[in-house]
């Protein structure tokens, strides 16, 4: 349950939220001091909110309202299950295969890389990919895309969006069938009407938006992918507090991987890159720490090798790691040629 449904003040859930306080179970192993701390109130407000959450949890249980545990699964319907998953393709055919097919949903998928890498190229080319109809092998579905440092571009999509388009035409001319014409007679113009973004400009405000994500979701049950461009951004500012910024982080996590799962979607969360020292030299990594390199079901790092791009498939518990070689093109990601130059475009 959400502090957002308690009976208090909106200044007092405001800061409950702000400090990562985000569900009732967070509040039951907190002391009222430390919450006092954490929020900046009197110890007497810190105990009546405990109070309050108390109670609430309380009056569900009497009402048979708590959660309790869901059956047991077999490992042959787990496979079954994860076999008949839809992907997204990233429209770069080497770097489906590495991915077994493509963006899967029902994970959380972390994609990070130096500036310029295409980080946003990919994260956009998603949101056009998942609005690819079922009988093109797609999962006709729509995006929310949310947006942290102001780099989403409209026109891209639209770019991108009409390259779709033409493969879609191009693909439907190979098979020669007699697909539905309606979905052939799509303007690049629908695409964008399916991307929902969210512009967010700080962290409570991101935090805010991911707490809303269940409702809006709930109404939107075609969304079949969530992209935060970048997870990062507002948590590298501004954060003298370090064990907060992981709570905050922690909890962001859980709910996105309970939202991939509860509406068999794909969370795709961009991440920039920072420096650590490891073996006598700094080294790039991906930001936000270690502790958050086990938030995420599948980790993918994009990097330079010369002038070409590639992607490392560095965690995932389902495909190997392995390399693959990508482009960004005028029409989005795409398979690499041979005499590809780097062209520098916003990531």
């Amino acid at each position: 349950m959400e502090v957002s449904s308690l009976p208090i003040s909106a200044s007092q859930r405001a800061k409950l939220i702000s400090a990562g306080y985000t569900s009732l179970s967070s509040l039951f192993s907190v002391s009222y001091s430390d919450l006092a701390r954490d929020l900046k109130i009197s110890e007497n407000e810190a105990i009546g909110i405990l109070r309050v959450a108390s109670q609430r949890k309380g009056s569900e249980r009497s009402n048979g309202t708590s959660s309790i545990v869901n059956g047991a699964q077999t490992a042959w319907d787990m496979l079954n299950e994860e076999e008949s998953l839809g992907r997204i393709t990233t429209s770069c055919s080497e770097l489906d295969d590495i991915l077994g097919g493509g963006i899967s949903c029902k994970e959380v998928t972390e994609i990070g890389g130096v500036p310029g890498i295409g980080k946003t190229q990919l994260g956009i080319q998603l949101a056009v990919n998942v609005q690819i109809p079922m009988d093109y092998g797609g999962l006709q579905g729509k995006a929310i895309y949310i947006d942290t440092e102001g780099s989403f571009m409209v026109e891209r999509a639209l770019q991108i969006a009409e390259a779709c388009l033409e493969d879609m035409q191009e693909y439907h001319g190979f098979l020669k069938k007699d697909l539905q014409a309606c979905q052939l007679n799509r303007k690049p113009e629908d695409f964008l009407e399916n991307i929902f973004y969210f512009r967010v400009c700080s962290y409570t405000e991101q935090i805010a938006v991911v707490n809303y994500l269940d409702k809006f979701i709930s109404e939107h049950k075609d969304v079949k992918v969530v992209i935060i461009d970048s997870i990062t951004f507002h948590f590298r500012q501004d954060f003298d507090d370090m064990a907060l910024r992981t709570r905050l982080l922690g909890g962001m996590a859980l709910k996105l991987t309970k939202l991939a799962k509860k509406y068999t979607l794909a969370v795709v969360l961009l991440n920039q890159v920072t420096t650590k020292y490891i073996e006598g030299s700094y080294q790039l990594t991906l930001a936000l720490g270690d502790s958050w390199s086990h938030a995420c079901t599948n980790r993918v790092i994009l990097y330079w090798n010369g002038n070409e791009r590639y992607a490392y498939i560095d965690k995932s518990p389902s495909v190997r790691s392995a390399s693959a070689q990508y482009s960004v093109t005028g029409r989005g990601i795409r398979s690499s040629v041979s005499n590809c130059k780097r062209v520098k475009m916003m990531s």
